[in-house]
């Protein structure tokens, strides 16, 4: 087990520090090379690489500033500063969710959704009620479930004598991941056991002879039903930008005219995901010449005979599109789901605590608090030392480095820049919170894992909540937080990797 001790003893080792010291000041120049021996790295001398210090003070970012990096293949730890402090991960936190889910459920699993006949079917009509069946799939979209409308003509099935039903208890319902961010954004809708396009609806408006067409729709590609499950509304105000309101009918919008502009469209969060979703299917079965009626909310797990069932893609292609596109609404589902296979599946707050307990026994993680598995929440922490344990621990087995996206370098006008470092890597990012952590492969071919946190907590605390969409000041301190990234890894490639 490589424990905190070793890491400290690394870090003597390697940098020739005192225990609980942070990164060396200056990394040593390497000898030069007698006249025409190979030249070091690309035909230049290694020059002197910069102080870690020096690029964190250059920085101006405030708040905190923690990282810990160590060799993949023997654990041996490098470089850490401030290894032991519990930091916000944002969506990095995503990585462990992926570890967690792959072990849990196995990287084949797929979710299913179905259409459940509670009755037999004859002369094309159920006898009884059709009840769409969510299996907590995060992926469905409406191309999906219009797939499914299309299956279910195709069975012969034209009605139903019953109800149409809407189950989806195969996961908690959680209203919002995070009930601390703005009511209308995207990344933060409602998760349930049956969800649609991540549970988001497009709102889409344009100016027409003076006058504003706005409306709701359930897109996808090769489907875009309008719904009725929401509704959006104009109001002649200024502030605030959005407002939402729920009935028993419907859930309902409105939006201030004074930012609307000329047109435009966003992707809403969806906080009834189980009705939306009984919504959009009425519409697509309705095109394929089927008839039923409104649907209805069923809180008890269909028991029939499946006519149609629609599978997602396999758990390791599900993950890897999360780590690429950091969905929230994903992270939230597999981890429910891992944990529901475990059976430590209570409700949301109880699937982060049996995620922890997980982390636990398998990396000996001590200290982090996980509310949830996104890395959304506020409240959740770990440490750049717990980090790297567990990316070290469990990651090979898991080939999470395969799932992880590749980080291009950037040069200092953000322009896309070649680098001979190899860096796969789970970005995250919160109001004046940025992380990376991953692996990096240095130009000699040697493997590191890293986790970079930085955060000024007392700043995001401070924005007020109609401003946390878009706070002032925010986007200039995340690139010069991701410089910063970039610039510690620039320095460990050239002082671990020669």
């Amino acid at each position: 087990m490589w424990t905190r001790r070793a890491f400290l003893g690394g870090l003597m080792v390697a940098g020739g520090m005192p225990a609980l010291a942070e990164a060396p000041q200056r990394s040593l120049r390497p000898a030069a090379r007698p006249p025409g021996s190979p030249a070091i790295r690309q035909g230049a001398i290694k020059v002197l690489a910069p102080a870690a210090e020096d690029l964190i003070a250059a920085a101006k970012l405030g708040g905190d500033v923690t990282y810990a990096v160590i060799d993949a293949e023997t654990g041996l730890g490098l470089e850490a500063r401030g290894a032991d402090r519990l930091m916000s991960p944002a969506s990095t936190l995503k990585a462990v969710t992926a570890l967690y889910a792959l072990e849990c459920l196995g990287g084949d699993h797929r979710f299913a959704t179905r259409l459940v006949a509670t009755g037999p079917v004859s002369g094309g009509i159920v006898q009884g009620d059709l009840v769409l069946a969510g299996g907590g799939d995060p992926t469905l979209s409406t191309d999906g479930l219009g797939d499914m409308a299309a299956a279910l003509k195709a069975a012969g099935v034209i009605g139903v004598t019953g109800a149409l039903l809407v189950w989806g208890g195969a996961l908690p319902y959680l209203r919002a991941i995070d009930e601390g961010q703005p009511e209308y954004l995207g990344y933060n809708p409602a998760v349930s056991g049956l969800n649609l396009n991540y549970n988001r609806v497009n709102c889409e408006w344009r100016r027409v002879n003076g006058e504003y067409q706005i409306g709701l729709d359930a897109r996808a590609e090769r489907f875009v039903p309008t719904v009725s499950s929401a509704r959006v509304t104009i109001a002649d105000r200024e502030r605030p930008l959005f407002s939402y309101s729920d009935n028993d009918q419907a859930e309902v919008w409105s939006v201030a005219r004074k930012a609307l502009g000329k047109g435009g469209s966003r992707w809403l969060p969806v906080r009834r995901p189980d009705a939306y979703a009984g919504d959009v299917f009425r519409t697509l079965a309705k095109a394929q010449g089927i008839r039923l009626p409104t649907p209805q909310i069923s809180h008890r797990e269909p028991q029939g005979a499946v006519l149609v069932r629609h599978s997602s893609d396999g758990l390791r292609m599900v993950l890897k599109d999360m780590l690429k596109h950091s969905t929230n609404l994903t992270a939230e589902a597999v981890g429910m789901a891992a944990s529901a296979r475990i059976g430590a599946l209570g409700d949301h707050e109880a699937s982060a605590r049996a995620m922890t307990g997980w982390l636990k026994a398998r990396v000996g993680v001590a200290d982090a608090v996980l509310h949830d598995h996104s890395g959304l929440g506020a409240t959740t922490r770990i440490t750049a030392e717990d980090m790297v344990r567990t990316l070290r621990a469990l990651g090979p087995k898991a080939g999470l480095r395969g799932l992880m996206k590749p980080v291009a370098f950037r040069d200092e006008k953000g322009r896309k820049a070649a680098s001979p470092i190899l860096v796969e890597a789970k970005t995250g990012t919160l109001n004046f919170v940025s992380a990376l952590t991953g692996f990096m492969v240095a130009p000699d071919g040697r493997e590191l894992i890293f986790a970079i946190f930085t955060g000024d907590l007392a700043r995001r605390d401070a924005v007020p909540l109609d401003a946390r969409e878009s706070p002032e000041g925010g986007a200039v301190w995340i690139r010069r937080s991701k410089r910063l990234q970039q610039q510690l890894i620039e320095r460990w490639g050239a002082v671990y990797g020669a």
